[in-house]
């Protein structure tokens, strides 16, 4: 599925997707959570957002929600869900562009947007690529030095309990409710199963920290979904460790989060 046919699946369900996720309760709420935990100034003003895997544009509706003054670019590889997405009324400062979020590279980025990102958003995206540890060097590569990082993405590996529920309402609820909108259960079969195999929390934590990402920490989304969909945050240095230097250089006011600290976890525990 991640090699081709899971994009196939996006671009059949495109039509039904925006009502497929509505009745998710909550849905629209943790997007927009996961926005603002990016902690961006001034409400985006003067900045560059990428939202890559943006499906139909929920997830750059909640970037716009946060962050109305940025110029805000969505990146997705079905073009079912481009078209989607692009039908709908935006603002001047909002775009779409199709791409594989893998093959992002820097000067894809300074030939199409102008330049680094100063942000990159994806939601329920890591666990769909062929290689986690490529996708997130790119991500790393388009970011400005400074630029952060936020993931908003199912995790149940580290929880019996979380992975008991994910079933139960993957086989009650959203493979029935695709089966009656979308007239197959193909994509909705393969969200159960690759909810179940991908990283748990501290596993995706890690693979953030090995590709030089720094202030890397996560925070549970509320709701149902406690302990089920997570947001992973993280930050490009400001610049390599130079000779005789332990750790990542940043300059930044706030320091290096270990697991299930700093900001984004105490905005979660609120």
């Amino acid at each position: 599925m991640k090699t081709g046919a899971v994009t196939d699946e996006f671009d059949n369900a495109a039509s039904s997707y925006d009502r497929l996720v509505a009745a998710n309760p909550g849905y629209h709420r943790d997007l927009r959570t996961s926005a603002r935990r990016l902690r961006l100034p001034a409400r985006g003003e003067g900045l560059l957002l990428m939202d890559l895997g943006c499906g139909t544009g929920a997830s750059t509706a909640a970037l716009l929600r946060e962050y109305p003054l940025a110029r805000i670019v969505g990146v997705d590889a079905s073009e079912g869900m481009l078209r989607a997405a692009a039908a709908k009324e935006w603002p001047a400062n909002v775009t779409f562009h199709l791409a594989r979020a893998e093959d992002i590279t820097p000067g894809w980025a300074r030939e199409l947007l102008g330049g680094s990102a100063d942000a990159v958003f994806a939601a329920y995206l890591v666990r769909n690529v062929p290689d986690p540890d490529a996708f997130l060097e790119s991500v790393r590569s388009v970011l400005a030095p400074g630029g952060r990082l936020a993931l908003h993405e199912y995790s149940v590996a580290d929880s019996a309990s979380a992975q008991a529920v994910w079933t139960a309402v993957c086989w009650s609820v959203v493979i029935p409710a695709g089966r009656a909108l979308a007239g197959r259960t193909d994509l909705f079969r393969y969200l159960w199963r690759s909810v179940l195999e991908f990283d748990g929390r501290s596993a995706l934590l890690e693979r953030m920290r090995a590709v030089g990402l720094e202030s890397v920490a996560s925070a549970p989304l509320p709701g149902w979904q406690y302990g089920i969909t997570h947001t992973f945050v993280g930050r490009r240095p400001l610049r390599r460790p130079g000779p005789g230097e332990s750790g990542p250089v940043s300059g930044s006011r706030e320091a290096a989060c270990p697991p299930g600290e700093g900001p984004a976890a105490r905005e979660g525990a609120r």
